[in-house]
Order: C-alpha cells, then sequence, then structure tokens
C-alpha cells in the first residue's frame, strides 16, 4: 500500500501536486486493473488496492519514483511489504522526489 502527500481541502502537502501530475499522466484515459489485498477498503471507505497498467505496478512506480510513502494497514500490505520499503529506501538514500524536496515529509 502506499501514502501520497495530500492536497485536499486546505491541506497542501509538499510534492503532492507533482504526485497528482505524475499519476494522471501515467493512468488517466488508460485502462487500468486493480489488485486487491486482503481486504478492498479501510476503516473510512477508502479502497484499498494495487494499480496496474499492463505490466507496470503503478503504487511501486511511485514509491520508486518518490511519490509516494510505503503505508502499512495491517493485514493489508504485509506481503509486499519488504518489496515496497526497499524501493522507499532507495528512493530516500537517492534524495528522490519528496525526499530530496521538502524539509518535512507528511506522509512519514
Amino acid at each position: 500500500m502506499i501514502d501520497t502527500p495530500e492536497i485536499t481541502g486546505a491541506q497542501d502537502d509538499c510534492w503532492g501536486a507533482e504526485a497528482r501530475a505524475f499519476n494522471a499522466q501515467l493512468v488517466e484515459g488508460e485502462r487500468i486493473s486493480l489488485e486487491y489485498d486482503v481486504e478492498c477498503e479501510d476503516d473510512y471507505g477508502r479502497l484499498l488496492a494495487y494499480v496496474r497498467l499492463g505490466d507496470r505496478d503503478v503504487n511501486a512506480l511511485m514509491v520508486e519514483r518518490g511519490l509516494a510513502c510505503v503505508l502499512r494497514i495491517p493485514p493489508n500490505g504485509e506481503d509486499r511489504a519488504d518489496e515496497f520499503e526497499a524501493l522507499e529506501a532507495s528512493a530516500r538514500a537517492g534524495m528522490v522526489g519528496l525526499w530530496g524536496a521538502c524539509a518535512e515529509v507528511t506522509c512519514d
């Protein structure tokens, strides 16, 4: 699972606009598929899914590019936690995306 910087309502987190633009450019108008984990929604009714565009994993790509953080909502995300945490650690170390641009990472 991933968490992107918030840009809704009064909240305008650092690198949120960039994350939204990247995601829109990648998937808007495209046929995507959703892969669900243990649960399909969290306690707030938000959809919990991995987004695939052909053979590309959009969630992993966003973490790799420093546009999202790893989010764990047990029992969801446990099977792929190591994969996603390695991608995030690499982005952090390389100061990629929000890790290099933001003084404070709010999804941390």
